[in-house]
């Protein structure tokens, strides 16, 4: 075993004994389906920071990996049960890397796709003796002539793949050299099993067309038929509450609320925080400051200021995400920003009506942190007005409503169109804050 060639399965024995774990073993089944079938053997999943990526990359790395035996691990798992697992179980050779090892300091940009091509070619030589040949064109050349030689493939555990477009926002120069790279690896080449690439962003376009356009690509906007595996999903979270004597309702409120087709979607990291400390609050958004949020929204493209309060209504957004260029700098309109804040874990998309929303209590109270701010005065004394509205509607204060459906009015219709339907209902929106 290696670091970075078959690399065991440790890390996913510790997550199976977790006090928390929920078998998401079935996803397996769905990659065994794609190995060594070329059209369908690249896959990218994309999903927000602690959403479980790391997790489920160990989770192939110790079912994939030659050189253990993780037979146990998967016992009673519901992989077991399918077809395919003896099959492939600890069979191939996996080369697992973390792109964000490689890359903790600026100083790093310039040389990390060097030591990334080092590293593995030094395990390769460790591993392949006699069969290893240097080869000019790097690690996919070293990777061909062994293919050449022994009829051994790979299967790529690639995690963190995109944190060069977070860590390098405005070097150009260094994302286009690392997907040339990424797309040297993959792009035909024969020894590759099988591709699994995770991340927070979907794969970065150039024009019309992507650097490594044969990934087909799972994402917060698109799932396909991996939205379960994305989190915790609604029957997985009750069954723990149940299990453990948690009010379910609350858990509810506080983290269900991403969409992902016709699938509700729980924070697991929240989840699993919120069952071992039985307390119910922002445990994900608490991993960075609102800070990251902050700088987004305040790029006011196009009313997206007012899209947001909007949202803080309980309303939603209309916005076509499929212009966004999957970076963290190529902003043209507000849609752009708002399907960031989808990959990033702060807004959630429904695939049939294409609107956006925000999915529950937790991230709405980190939108309200940002609203707080300076040049959001506005904004605060709306949404208090509309809390004192939500009560009196609540406490079934007839006049109390009406004249604060006025004063909401009169703040925010035009003369011109005060008698207008869309108007009225805009005023009588804040009525239905939800949280």
């Amino acid at each position: 075993m290696g670091l970075y060639l078959n690399p065991g399965n440790e890390a996913y024995r510790q997550a199976v004994t977790d006090d928390v774990y929920i078998d998401k073993t079935e996803m397996i089944a769905l990659l065994n389906q794609k190995i060594n079938k070329s059209r369908v053997k690249h896959v990218c999943v994309s999903r927000p920071r602690r959403f479980g990526k790391s997790m489920a990359a160990d989770m192939l790395a110790a079912y994939y990996g030659r050189g253990c035996d993780s037979k146990e691990l998967f016992a009673g798992k519901k992989i077991e049960s399918k077809e395919s697992f003896k099959l492939h179980l600890n069979q191939h050779n996996v080369i697992r890397l973390d792109i964000q090892r490689f890359l903790f300091d600026d100083a790093h940009l310039d040389i990390f796709i060097d030591k990334i091509q080092e590293s593995v070619i030094r395990e390769l030589q460790e591993e392949y003796g006699s069969c290893f040949e240097a080869d000019q064109y790097g690690l996919p050349g070293v990777l061909g002539r062994i293919y050449a030689r022994t009829k051994e493939g790979f299967i790529f555990i690639i995690d963190e793949w995109d944190c060069v477009f977070r860590f390098a926002k405005e070097r150009g120069d260094i994302q286009k050299t690392y997907l040339d790279f990424l797309r040297g690896l993959f792009k035909g080449a024969e020894y590759v099993e099988l591709a699994y690439m995770t991340g927070i962003l979907p794969i970065k376009k150039y024009g019309e067309h992507s650097a490594i356009n044969m990934f087909d690509e799972y994402s917060m906007i698109d799932p396909k038929n991996m939205g379960e595996y994305f989190g915790f999903t609604g029957e997985e979270v009750e069954e723990q509450c149940a299990r453990r004597g948690l009010d379910y309702t609350e858990m509810q409120r506080w983290y269900d609320g991403y969409q992902l087709g016709e699938i509700h979607m729980y924070n697991p990291k929240s989840v699993a925080d919120a069952i071992t400390w039985k307390k119910y609050k922002s445990y994900w958004t608490g991993t960075e400051t609102y800070e990251a949020l902050k700088v987004y929204i305040e790029q006011n493209f196009d009313g997206l200021k007012e899209a947001v309060v909007e949202m803080l209504g309980n309303s939603r957004c209309k916005i076509n995400p499929r212009k966004f260029q999957n970076d963290m700098t190529t902003f043209v309109t507000k849609d752009d920003v708002l399907t960031l804040l989808i990959h990033l874990g702060y807004l959630t998309f429904d695939e049939e009506t294409e609107e956006t929303f925000i999915p529950n209590q937790e991230v709405s109270q980190e939108f309200l942190n940002v609203v707080e701010g300076p040049g959001w005065d506005g904004v605060v004394q709306s949404i208090q007005s509309s809390a004192s509205l939500l009560r009196s509607t609540w406490e079934l204060d007839g006049k109390a409503v009406a004249d604060g459906v006025a004063k909401i009015h009169d703040e925010t219709a035009s003369i011109l169109k005060y008698n207008d339907e869309n108007s009225i209902s805009q005023s009588a929106m804040w009525t239905g804050r939800p949280w």
